[in-house]
């Protein structure tokens, strides 16, 4: 993959002799990512892996007097790898979206000339999912059970309690008199910096069609460095990673073997586009029992030299 032209916020490294510019995703959000697919009208949605639980409540609208709806599909993924970069690289919790929304557009890697005024165009879709991610809740709650004592950790946290956005959809080019911006809470920026797991942009543009495989990515990417530190294999059960997907969630918490073999044909098939964006491929070994990651798999982003 070759370095694109467009600007994007993030800071230049090397990967092997490659250009590569980086962007970051929250390690909770790599370990329990957001809903594929629209949740529905539902009071709260959870996903839980292991013992770590992500749950989010939506934002209302007050000139409606209805919920927002959740965060959902890719555009709010790559709004969240923005705005992760953007907290890193500036050391901010107030982030500058700009004066267009096509400006924005093209931070994200979209493209404007899509951003019609049509129901399903790029630029009024973003607009919903932007106003539904900022103005949701999201908690990340751990179960701590050991011997002697149980009990629960839980951080709850507004994404955007502080926001003014003045873009027009139905005029993307247009600039307006005063930026749009959002200023993160404080719990959730602290989240989003403490240890972000760095991506290659490259990656991100070509996989973005899926939100499936921008989640496989930034997990693998996460499970290639915990691999490298500890230099030994690392086992995932395929219910572990389903889990983590959600996928059980919507079977009811019901191990089904032939939804878990329809799950694993669709994991292996975006795994070999995942695996295609790592400049020498995955090392993986796949059994009926799960999938494991051997030591060897470069990492995603090499790390800075002195």
């Amino acid at each position: 993959m070759k370095c694109g032209k467009q600007r994007f916020a993030g800071e230049r490294l090397h990967v092997g002799w490659r250009c590569c510019i980086v962007r970051y995703r929250a390690r909770h959000l790599v370990q329990c990512p957001l809903p594929h697919s629209n949740p529905g009208n539902v009071e709260a949605w959870v996903r839980r892996n292991g013992n770590l639980a992500l749950v989010i409540q939506p934002g209302w609208d007050s000139e409606e007097n209805r919920s927002l709806g959740y965060p959902y599909g890719v555009l709010p993924r790559l709004l969240l790898f923005w705005i992760v970069t953007e907290a890193v690289r500036t050391k901010n919790r107030r982030l500058e979206l700009g004066h267009s929304l096509s400006g924005f557009m093209r931070e994200l890697g979209l493209i404007p000339s899509s951003a019609g005024a049509g129901k399903r165009s790029d630029a009024k879709r973003l607009r919903e999912q932007m106003r539904r991610l900022f103005r949701c809740r999201i908690s990340f709650d751990a179960v701590i059970k050991e011997p002697y004592r149980h009990g629960e950790r839980f951080r709850n946290m507004d994404v955007a309690p502080d926001g003014e956005l003045w873009w027009d959809p139905k005029q993307p080019e247009q600039g307006t008199l005063w930026g749009s911006w959002v200023e993160l809470g404080e719990k959730f920026y602290e989240a989003l910096i403490a240890s972000p797991v760095p991506l290659d942009v490259r990656a991100l543009r070509a996989l973005k069609r899926s939100p499936l495989a921008l989640d496989l990515y930034a997990w693998a990417a996460f499970k290639v460095w915990v691999v490298s530190q500890k230099n030994a294999p690392l086992f995932i059960p395929w219910k572990g990673l389903m889990e983590q997907l959600g996928l059980m969630e919507q079977l009811g918490g019901n191990y089904d073997p032939k939804r878990i073999d329809n799950f694993k044909g669709k994991v292996k098939t975006t795994f070999r586009k995942v695996s295609a964006v790592f400049s020498d491929g995955l090392r993986l070994e796949w059994n009926r029992k799960g999938l494991t990651f051997l030591p060897g798999t470069k990492l995603a982003v090499a790390p800075k030299k002195n």
